[in-house]
């Protein structure tokens, strides 16, 4: 019996039926998820008790290898071992809170930024997959804009004018907007990438925008020219209530979201969280752990994500 999709906007994202992830490892199963992606670009699934090593064994099964050069990777060690699962948290090593000056939640708080997982790897990420393990009991949404959409609501000349740019993606771009800095040393190891502004899914044919936070000029244009037009895109983008689709991380509700956020010559949603955000194949997750601190991870209205990602062929 195949998976069943129930659509959950109108332009992308889908539920889909029940279904353990941790038992799928038939090759029609996996292609049906695959198509799935293709069509709605956002899939949820929910109670998927995952261990990490089960997410981990799922990803690889799915899309084969997975994505290690975070940008987090250059700050400290991961506290999981395993650049391939990201933490995406504001806990350290011990699983205390962090700091409100700490380094490393500093560096995090770029995540509610409007992005694209991996665009500043090449090749970048292909999938996204959020397991939430602890979700704060205040707003805490990650939103998702669908940038196939994004593109078909453009006009024909705009269209015409992206044909063929290319743009220059740096995760230190994208902190460096928020004031956040990095060493000599740091910023050698992240000069980012160059990937179209428009890419194409391969399987489905359909175009999206391929920019964000992380995408730092066009490449041949003035720097100032092309940041306006990069700025111009997404606020269109994330101004049109159709592209934009929030999804509730309720604690007792949502355990995974599978979201493509690129993959292979496409890049097909944008997303940020308002106060804790995970995307991507990477896979990105809240942490398993809080350490029972709940007052002050309220008042802060934070949450601990893990992340690891797919690499493009």
């Amino acid at each position: 019996m195949g998976l069943t999709f129930r659509k959950l906007h109108p332009h992308f994202a889908a539920e889909v039926g029940a279904v353990d992830l941790r038992r799928v490892a038939d090759r029609a199963t996996l292609d049906e998820i695959r198509a799935g992606m293709d069509a709605y670009a956002v899939l949820v699934f929910r109670d998927q008790p995952f261990a990490d090593d089960e997410q981990l064994q799922f990803a690889t099964r799915f899309d084969g290898t997975l994505h290690a050069k975070t940008g987090a990777s250059v700050l400290n060690r991961n506290r999981f071992g395993n650049e391939a699962l990201t933490d995406i948290s504001n806990l350290d090593e011990a699983g205390a809170l962090l700091k409100a000056d700490d380094r490393r939640r500093m560096y995090g708080l770029g995540n509610r930024l409007w992005h694209t997982d991996a665009s500043f790897q090449d090749p970048p990420g292909r999938y996204s997959m959020l397991s939430a393990k602890v979700v704060p009991p205040v707003a805490a949404d990650t939103e998702f804009a669908d940038m196939r959409a994004a593109y078909d609501a453009l006009d024909a000349e705009t269209r015409g004018t992206l044909e063929g740019l290319r743009v220059h993606h740096s995760i230190a771009y994208s902190r460096h907007v928020l004031g956040f800095e990095f060493s000599p040393e740091e910023n050698e190891k992240l000069k980012g990438a160059e990937h179209p502004l428009v890419r194409t899914n391969p399987r489905s044919g359909r175009r999206s925008l391929y920019l964000a936070s992380h995408a730092s000029h066009i490449v041949g244009w003035p720097v100032p020219e092309g940041r306006l037009l990069l700025r111009d895109l997404a606020f269109a983008a994330k101004g049109a209530r159709m592209v934009v689709h929030q999804l509730h991380l309720a604690a007792r509700e949502l355990r995974d979201l599978v979201g493509e956020a690129l993959r292979g010559q496409r890049g097909a949603v944008l997303g940020r969280v308002d106060v804790a955000h995970g995307k991507f194949l990477g896979l990105e997750r809240c942490s398993k752990r809080q350490t029972g601190r709940d007052r002050e991870q309220r008042a802060r209205g934070e949450a601990g994500h893990r992340s690891h990602g797919f690499l493009s062929p």
